[in-house]
């Protein structure tokens, strides 16, 4: 098991003004599977009262808070010094990436600029994010994936309120876009019989659409979103090494297990 000396070091960039306090825990945690938050810091003018919900939050999560005045209105100073502490952090060579919490278009450069330095992007903000800037990064989680995480460990039973109905196969299968990702991640791993390893296609996927995420689909497996499609067979067997997944395109006329 990874000690966190051995785990990836990150550096995490929080935009007070684009992301909201109510999803700090649920943020954190999601953080900590990817690395160790060696840095956390959250932007803003905390003179202005509407960031007092980050300032509890801040305060139980241990993330320091940076204080970024509004010269000018309509400008917002925070995104630069956000940019300018980012620069400075990649070039002590000690993080492995960085997690940058805004749903702002502006840090599309700075994602790709970190991302040609070697190091890994970890992007989350909202649905109204920018293309780009979810493009620019490694990985994007949207807020309402982890917001939905947050009510569930609140009020246990209501979990299934509020995250929704799982989406059915017909309307998997209808949904373009999902269909289209897992068949290229499928055709990119596979064997001469068809048959890919399922972490391969997950790998495969990301580097297309970042934002690529089973909860988007209401699913916390890849495996089990896959198999939810009906259009690709799925095997799971036990391996000497460990368990192991495979999955292949389900040949036409071909029913589900």
């Amino acid at each position: 098991m990874p000690t966190p000396s051995d785990s990836p070091k990150l550096a995490v960039l929080i935009d007070a003004d684009n992301a909201q306090p109510s999803v700090a825990s649920a943020l954190v945690d999601e953080i900590a599977k990817y690395g160790v938050a060696s840095v956390k810091r959250v932007y803003g003018d905390w003179t202005t009262p509407n960031l007092k919900g980050w300032k509890d939050a801040a305060n139980v999560h241990a993330i320091q808070p940076i204080q970024q005045f509004g010269y000018t209105k309509g400008k917002n100073a925070t995104d630069s010094a956000m940019i300018i502490d980012a620069m400075d952090l990649l070039y002590t060579d000690r993080f492995d990436g960085f997690c940058l919490v805004s749903s702002d278009s502006d840090f599309t450069r700075l994602a790709s600029r970190l991302r040609e330095s070697g190091v890994t992007v970890y992007g989350f903000g909202e649905r109204k994010t920018p293309q780009a800037f979810v493009s620019a990064c490694d990985r994007f989680v949207y807020m309402d994936v982890l917001r939905s995480a947050s009510a569930a460990d609140v009020e246990p039973e209501s979990q299934e309120h509020a995250a929704g109905a799982k989406p059915t196969s017909k309307e998997l299968k209808a949904d373009a876009r999902l269909v289209t990702l897992v068949r290229s991640g499928v055709e990119a791993a596979s064997d001469d019989e068809g048959w890919a390893d399922l972490g391969s296609v997950g790998s495969h996927i990301a580097k297309q659409a970042p934002d690529f995420d089973p909860r988007n689909w209401r699913y916390s497996k890849l495996v089990d979103l896959v198999t939810a499609i009906g259009l690709f067979e799925v095997e799971r067997q036990t391996l000497p090494d460990g368990r192991s997944t495979t999955v292949r395109l389900r040949e036409k006329g071909k029913r589900s297990r």
